[in-house]
């Protein structure tokens, strides 16, 4: 994988082989951070980063200017992974070893994005109990976006705040925000 654009703009970061992650691709992710940085400053929002992985998102963020980047993953190969990048790169990223939905469950700090990627093969009530807690426990900022990665075989448009989707080969984004 490679960070796509900003301070660390085409440096490759190779991930361990015995990560338990389906890394974004480089074409999606960069799909989704031109639909991000047509609504915001990277300078001035903080991101909550779900299901993390290799922290291939939150390198996006960091190298983009963001500051206020958390991530949350259970996998102790994936959190140590994304420390020791973190740190490498000197990037502002707070790890949490934790259960996604415990997490979410607890949570009090809002985020302007909170982007999650679970496992493709979820079912629909695990990918629906995102969007739930989130909005529950009102952790999105009042501009802010959830957005979650998911196969194109998925149907997240029933869920409520559910916004609108876009799909890049078999990855496609819902998008979730407060209503008016």
């Amino acid at each position: 994988m490679r960070i796509i654009s900003g301070l660390y703009k085409s440096r490759k970061i190779v991930a361990p082989k015995n990560l338990p992650v389906r890394p974004t691709t480089d074409m999606a992710k960069e799909s989704l951070f031109n639909i991000i940085n047509n609504t915001y400053y990277f300078d001035d929002i903080s991101v909550l980063d779900l299901f993390a992985g290799t922290g291939n998102i939150s390198y996006e963020f960091a190298s983009r200017g963001t500051e206020k980047i958390t991530c949350v993953d259970q996998d102790f190969g994936c959190v140590k992974f994304i420390n020791q990048t973190s740190e490498a790169f000197e990037m502002p990223i707070d790890i949490i070893k934790s259960d996604v939905f415990k997490y979410l469950e607890k949570a009090t700090q809002q985020a302007n994005i909170i982007f999650a990627d679970p496992p493709y093969d979820f079912s629909d009530t695990l990918f629906a109990k995102i969007p739930e807690l989130v909005f529950q426990n009102n952790l999105l900022l009042p501009d802010g976006l959830l957005i979650i990665e998911h196969s194109k075989h998925t149907n997240l448009s029933a869920l409520p705040y559910y916004d609108y989707s876009k799909s890049y080969g078999g990855n496609m984004f819902s998008f979730f925000k407060n209503m008016p």
